[in-house]
């Protein structure tokens, strides 16, 4: 008799046939869910920056009449007025003052509040709280605290025989700049803080073991594993405290509006009194375009670094 034997499986399975993708519409999604957010950009970033420029080169009338284009008069102006010029170099001062000091408190608090103390979560609530107060308001307070007829501060240090008769803490223009970039550091301070919080908690523990065997010091620790580490989010930090400070208009508005003499005005201060107080639009968006342009400055910065950064990474 055949032996039964077996056959070999002929049922050969038949490649299933997959869709193609079509490579085009690939290359198009992105752009379509991108596409809102453009939209938006477009309308809500793009025409306001276009509609200033427009405006810093026509001939506004007090009454918002556009009158035409009237070339570069409204730059004239503004680069002839000293009051500018006393304005931007205001300006760069509270930035620099504000960011500077603020950065370098914050990194202090920041190394403070890293390290494990009883009723930490108390004192970091304490310290966010600034931030999470309006301007207006603190600015509001601040302006009461150190006025020289009724102002607290004046009040306080009467009561306690530091000073025999009320203090004019404000008697000079410096002065009144002083006690505004003071109220800017406290109030900048916390975000400082919390971004290097973030910054030092990401950094693994096993870096300062390392360190410490190798008998490295606080300071050596400090300045070579810590800050190096705390760059890209002190990088972050300063730059949008950069723009954020730039940009600040209560705490100046409120405390003195510019004032004595506009002496303590910074741009954005300055040319919202331009266009809102003296009724000169067009040289108000001429002040607004050189303000964006020197943002725009300082971005490109912070993108070069970023890019070579990322470059040097690779």
């Amino acid at each position: 008799m055949k032996e039964n034997k077996p056959r070999a499986n002929l049922n050969i399975k038949k490649k299933e046939n997959k869709p193609r993708t079509n490579l085009n519409m690939k290359k198009v999604e992105p752009y379509i869910w991108l596409l809102p957010s453009i939209l938006l950009m477009g309308v809500m970033i793009l025409v306001p920056i276009f509609s200033v420029f427009q405006t810093s080169f026509s001939e506004i009338s007090k009454s918002g009449v556009n009158k035409g284009f009237n070339g570069v008069s409204n730059y004239l102006w503004i680069f002839q007025n000293p009051t500018f010029w006393n304005t931007l170099k205001n300006t760069v001062i509270w930035t620099v003052v504000v960011v500077g000091i603020s950065t370098i408190l914050g990194i202090i608090l920041g190394l403070v509040l890293n390290e494990k103390f009883h009723g930490r979560k108390f004192v970091r609530a304490i310290v966010v709280f600034p931030w999470a107060t309006a301007l207006i308001i603190q600015s509001v307070i601040w302006k009461y605290i150190i006025n020289a007829d009724y102002g607290a501060l004046n009040a306080l240090l009467y009561k306690l025989g530091i000073i025999k008769s009320y203090v004019n803490w404000t008697a000079t223009p410096g002065q009144f700049f002083a006690w505004e970039c003071f109220v800017g550091i406290l109030v900048t301070i916390p975000f400082v803080t919390f971004c290097v919080l973030s910054g030092l908690q990401s950094i693994d523990t096993s870096l300062y073991e390392a360190a410490a065997v190798d008998g490295a010091t606080f300071w050596s620790k400090l300045f070579r594993v810590t800050l190096p580490l705390l760059m890209p989010s002190l990088t972050v930090s300063t730059v949008l405290n950069i723009i954020y400070v730039f940009n600040s208009f209560p705490i100046i508005w409120t405390i003195s509006k510019g004032d004595p003499a506009d002496q303590t005005h910074t741009l954005v201060t300055y040319l919202y009194k331009l266009s809102f107080t003296n009724q000169k639009v067009g040289e108000a968006a001429a002040v607004s375009v050189v303000g964006f342009l020197i943002l725009a400055a300082c971005a490109s910065v912070y993108m070069m670094i970023t890019l070579r950064a990322e470059k040097e990474e690779e």
